[in-house]
């Protein structure tokens, strides 16, 4: 047993000696091979757009330049990719841009951004094409500025408007015996309305429609742009499903071409002035776009404007790249505003809302930031919420025309098992030093005293929030309680009604910010730097540097789908205290 003993503890320290020589050499060479691993751009080359692998606005950087070496497979935000685009436009060795089955996991103004910078690109001359098999709604949008568009003789289209579908749960509750008590505030706030209702009430079903109404329009008035086809012209498009097949979509001018992928090459040949039977030269936006990032800003001047990006839920903490912390985000506004060499801020924000409380304090460091140097806020997908509540008392504040921003309301939900706990045979009992010690048990009838006391905490929260929107948009309390009430809007609605000031993308609000600091030229520094240590970062791998991480793995056995389902259930789980959240979820499709 013995010998056995030591032929296995020779065996894991062989094991271990070789991980920790292949994990060292990894270091070694990220830290003195990283430049050479960079990849080189070839004269005549063409940028090949996939974003796949691209949905945060921001990709995150760490303190702990291990954890940042670690982290370098992911390190391309959609930032990225924009100014990526934008240096190609004047790079020689670059000749256009092909958009080649491509997927993505943007949110509509994240979509719209990338159009926008499409677009720009256009104007150095060089061209864009696109290819795809099948076109989701999303992706035509994006893929639509293209100069050619080719569609796969037996693919599809799918062009057919907006929906939204929500599930109701009153029934199953009573079913089960497990039942959600609600406290809330704002006839708009239909997060909660599954659990009270069978059915959509005549609020909920208003801003909904306005949404989509508004989005769609956003949609279809820029690709009718750049189809050169008419809004009224594509709204009888999609009613009518009449550009569903390759044939349809080319009759209906939706594409320009029907072929194969073969053929969509031989047309990039062509234009490059290549061999039908050689290959031309491409890279990826991933590999353009981290060599871009890694190449020094070419601006004559050191002044600097500091973007924090705020992505994710807002809940208590450090934070994280998809997560809004109080830690990061006052680390962040803080080192920016004591920096001299930083003259203004854009906060980016891309938040459904969260924590109530969490959202009080970035909201009070942007009042004490703001106090020493401008603050802009440009909205991206979502500004919600708890999203808007740190947005508010910024100096200026740009939204995307598709950006979901308001939903100014307060709510609580606690589940109670009272019932299900007597149809399986469980009792509780409780013992109290005073009347009130035990608060609540999901096990227990809610108690009419805490939900006197959980109501006016929602109330007053409720308040406060009004107060902090009237005073940032100088605006009365009855003004902004008229568009609250839990209420939400696109981005060109919130121009008409006052929540936002202006319309376009990040870098609208950083010449606005410029503007503000009476500056002309500037560098760009990102924030914030998480505080993530190097056995942090391990976990999150599970435990094994360079593999693929838990998320990767879980979409891959349980498709993209399911593993969005699961997060929302984790993020519901997790949520503590009073919540200012979006009620509901969109996906464009």
């Amino acid at each position: 047993m013995k010998f056995l003993g030591n032929v296995l503890a020779t065996i894991v320290g062989l094991f271990v000696f070789i991980m920790l020589l292949f994990f060292g050499l990894m270091i070694v060479g990220a830290i003195f091979g990283g430049d050479s691993e960079l990849k080189e751009v070839e004269t005549n080359s063409v940028i090949v757009l996939d974003m796949k692998n691209v949905d945060l606005d921001y990709a995150g950087k760490f303190k702990d330049p291990w954890v940042t070496l670690l982290a370098e497979e992911s390190s391309v935000g959609l930032i990225d990719v924009l100014n990526a685009i934008d240096n190609a436009k004047t790079d020689d060795k670059i000749k256009g841009i092909s958009i080649l089955n491509s997927s993505s996991s943007l949110g509509l103004a994240q979509s719209k951004a990338l159009r926008d910078k499409l677009l720009d690109f256009q104007k150095s001359g060089k061209f864009i094409v696109s290819y795809a098999d099948y076109f989701t709604q999303k992706e035509y949008y994006i893929n639509s500025v293209a100069d050619t568009i080719y569609l796969n003789p037996v693919g599809e289209m799918d062009f057919k408007g907006l929906s939204s579908e929500i599930m109701f749960f009153k029934d199953i509750q009573e079913k089960t015996g497990v039942k959600m008590e609600v406290i809330r505030h704002g006839k708009y706030k239909s997060a909660v309305e599954p659990y009270l209702e069978n059915e959509m009430s005549e609020a909920n079903r208003e801003q909904i429609t306005a949404l989509l109404n508004s989005a769609w329009s956003s949609i279809v008035i820029d690709i009718s742009k750049s189809r050169n086809i008419t809004v009224e012209a594509l709204n009888g498009i999609a009613n009518d499903l009449a550009a569903r097949t390759p044939e349809m979509a080319k009759n209906t001018k939706l594409v320009d071409k029907i072929g194969y992928e073969d053929q969509y090459h031989d047309g990039i040949k062509k234009a490059l002035k290549v061999k039908k039977d050689e290959d031309y030269n491409s890279i990826s936006i991933m590999d353009y776009a981290k060599n871009v990032s890694k190449t020094p800003q070419k601006v004559d001047s050191k002044d600097k404007i500091a973007i924090i990006y705020a992505q994710g839920e807002i809940m208590g903490g450090e934070g994280d790249v998809n997560i809004i912390g109080e830690g990061a985000m006052r680390t962040s506004l803080k080192e920016a505003r004591e920096d001299d060499k930083i003259k203004a801020i854009v906060l980016r924000v891309d938040s459904p809302g969260g924590s109530a409380l969490t959202s009080e304090l970035i909201w009070r460091e942007i009042e004490l930031t703001k106090k020493v140097k401008p603050v802009v806020v440009s909205m991206g997908n979502l500004a919600a919420s708890g999203g808007y509540y740190i947005s508010c008392n910024a100096d200026k504040i740009i939204a995307e025309p598709s950006t979901i921003t308001g939903s100014i309301g307060v709510y609580g939900v606690l589940p109670n098992m009272t019932e299900l706990s007597k149809k399986i045979g469980i009792n509780t009992s409780q013992v109290k030093s005073h009347n009130h010690a035990a608060g609540y048990s999901p096990f227990k009838p809610i108690d009419e005293k805490f939900k006197e006391v959980t109501t006016e905490s929602v109330e007053n929260i409720y308040t406060v929030f009004v107060n902090r929107v009237a005073a940032g948009r100088k605006m009365t309390f009855e003004q902004v309680d008229a568009i609250a009430q839990g209420r939400v809007w696109t981005g060109t609605e919130a121009l008409q009604n006052g929540l936002v000031d202006q319309l376009g993308g990040l870098d609208v609000a950083l010449k606005e910010a410029a503007k503000l600091a009476k500056i002309k030229k500037y560098k760009t520094v990102n924030y914030p730097e998480f505080e993530k240590t190097f056995m942090e970062f391990l976990n999150d791998q599970n435990g094994i540097p360079f593999a693929k991480n838990k998320e990767k793995l879980i979409k891959e056995e349980i498709g993209e789908e399911a593993y969005q389902t699961l997060q929302i259930i984790k993020k519901v789980t997790a949520k503590k205290g009073i919540q200012t959240s979006i009620p509901f979820e969109i996906k464009i499709q």
